[in-house]
């Protein structure tokens, strides 16, 4: 921990160019990375510069990590975040029928969460969708970092499906990454570039029990440590009559379309295509 907050308190622009350093070094430590992060993205299209600069990514991705959860409440964002596309955002939100935003471990997703709150969450705070650490330490540092104005966290579990359920029928915004691997019995194996991957039904299932309005973004890191871009994107009308599994493929094209936006900032060393976990009921109601 004190190693963290000493972090906390670096250059975004030294955090960015130690964690190109720490990604590269992860590359070629494991060879099971190696292999997977090189192989998911060709298989994707991406391109051998665009995976390369993937493996840097990943590595700068966790290296901001300090600087944006233990930086204090009172410092926003502000000038580090532009907005590209906030008035279809800010006209869903005037629609109050809830919001659910979609993006994939593409760019800073954790960027996108907080400066959503910072602009939005007074008038309709977000939800997301977070798996709870093992360490106990590493679950206070998770909780103070996205404990913050706006911005309610809800585990993965039942209890948190209920939690966001409630937050879209009051008019709430919804967070989620859909290409996270869910637990076993809340997912569906349907194509993900096209190779069948287990893809939580819970995206699919929000937007058919509650009616919400639906959007596409991601966070796009700036080089030299400039700051991040949040690129709002509209989510592709499915066809009315469209089942679970269907619109569940459905967003999984989606999330492929973001993700051939900037494949050299998608985090490829995921292990995308792995059996899902067993679930983890909850206790609250």
């Amino acid at each position: 921990m004190f190693l963290i907050r000493w972090m906390s308190r670096w250059p975004l622009w030294l955090l960015h160019a130690f964690g190109a350093c720490a990604g590269w070094l992860a590359f070629a430590l494991s060879s099971a990375y190696r292999r997977r992060l090189w192989a998911q993205a060709r298989a994707a299209g991406a391109s051998a510069a665009q995976a390369r600069g993937a493996v840097a990514a990943a590595g700068r991705m966790l290296f901001e990590i300090p600087w944006l959860w233990l930086r204090p409440q009172q410092r926003l964002l502000g000038d580090w975040v532009r907005w590209e596309g906030a008035e279809r955002l800010q006209a869903l939100l005037e629609q109050r029928r809830g919001l659910l935003m979609m993006t994939p471990h593409l760019g800073c997703f954790e960027v996108a969460a907080q400066a959503y709150a910072e602009r939005f969450g007074a008038g309709a705070p977000m939800t997301a969708l977070y798996r709870p650490a093992r360490k106990p330490w590493l679950r206070d540092l998770v909780a103070a970092g996205r404990d913050r104005p706006g911005l309610k966290a809800a585990p993965a579990t039942l209890a948190g499906v209920r939690q966001m359920l409630r937050a879209l029928r009051q008019g709430e915004t919804v967070g989620l990454l859909p290409d996270q691997v869910p637990p076993e019995g809340l997912g569906v194996w349907v194509p993900f570039f096209g190779r069948p991957a287990y893809t939580m039904t819970l995206a699919a299932r929000l937007m058919q029990q509650t009616g919400a309005a639906v959007v596409l973004l991601w966070c796009e890191r700036l080089s030299g440590g400039r700051g991040f871009v949040v690129h709002v994107r509209d989510f592709p009308p499915p066809s009315p009559d469209t089942d679970l599994e269907g619109l569940t493929a459905h967003v999984n094209r989606a999330m492929e379309a973001l993700i051939l936006e900037a494949p050299q900032q998608y985090l490829w060393g995921y292990n995308r295509y792995k059996n899902p976990r067993p679930l983890d009921l909850g206790g609250a109601p």
